[in-house]
């Protein structure tokens, strides 16, 4: 195994992160603890559009929290690389309990060995469902579930269970498809087919879809290319 520490520099940000990632990062986390707690104590009602609208919403910013510990990954959060690491840990961790050193080993060999058998995200079958599987195996621990379970008792506690079902385990689930199907199925389904370095594709220019889908991810190209760039930016470098 190459030394990942060494070659990993080149895919951190090195010059001065504009603060504006950390103010970001704060204001994403503050928006999905209020709105999570507000559908909390919302009363459902499957015949009313809101409901499903808050569901995507809440999948949105669950989404947030995990690009956010992502950039985080790649040093873009904030030129403190203590506050850059604690902003990763934080968000990874409301991230249905999911941990930064696990998660920061993994990607950096996703970025090393795009499209190989070496990239834990790539599956070369290119089958939606079986990736999928290998994907959430290679990411969900038995610790995660534990922690989710428990939480989730502890919660039912205040907390309404169809509420804890519908607005914070549902969202968290969801999530995952919409990080796996934006930012690693469809950029990556032709592997090596992919007439570039980066063995990616991307989407068309269109910033509105892209951010909605995943945070303009799908941008996936330019993100490999230029990994240092946090996610608000992404959209000037397509």
């Amino acid at each position: 195994m190459p030394n990942l520490k060494r070659k990993n520099k080149s895919l951190i940000l090195k010059k001065p992160v504009d603060p504006m990632g950390v103010i970001l990062a704060i204001a994403l986390i503050i928006a999905w603890f209020l709105s999570l707690y507000f559908l909390l104590n919302y009363p459902i009602n499957y015949k009313n559009g809101f409901t499903y609208l808050a569901i995507y919403i809440q999948t949105h910013l669950y989404t947030g929290l995990f690009i956010t510990a992502h950039d985080a990954m790649h040093g873009s959060v904030s030129k403190s690389k203590k506050v850059n690491t604690l902003i990763g840990r934080i968000t990874a961790i409301l991230f249905a309990f999911n941990f930064y050193d696990l998660l920061y080993k993994k990607h950096h060999l996703h970025h090393r060995f795009v499209a190989s058998e070496n990239d834990p995200d790539f599956h070369e079958s290119g089958n939606f469902w079986l990736w999928y599987w290998n994907f959430i195996k290679n990411y969900i621990t038995l610790k995660q579930l534990v922690l989710m379970t428990v939480s989730l008792q502890v919660l039912n506690m205040f907390f309404s269970f169809e509420n804890l079902l519908i607005f914070w385990v549902l969202p968290s689930i969801l999530s995952t498809f919409q990080l796996f199907y934006f930012g690693t199925f469809i950029p990556h389904k032709n592997g090596h087919n992919h007439d570039n370095k980066h063995h990616s594709g991307t989407l068309k220019k269109n910033h509105l879809w892209a951010f909605l889908s995943c945070y303009f991810f799908g941008y996936h190209y330019e993100h490999h290319d230029a990994p240092g760039i946090p996610w608000w930016r992404l959209w000037q470098v397509k």
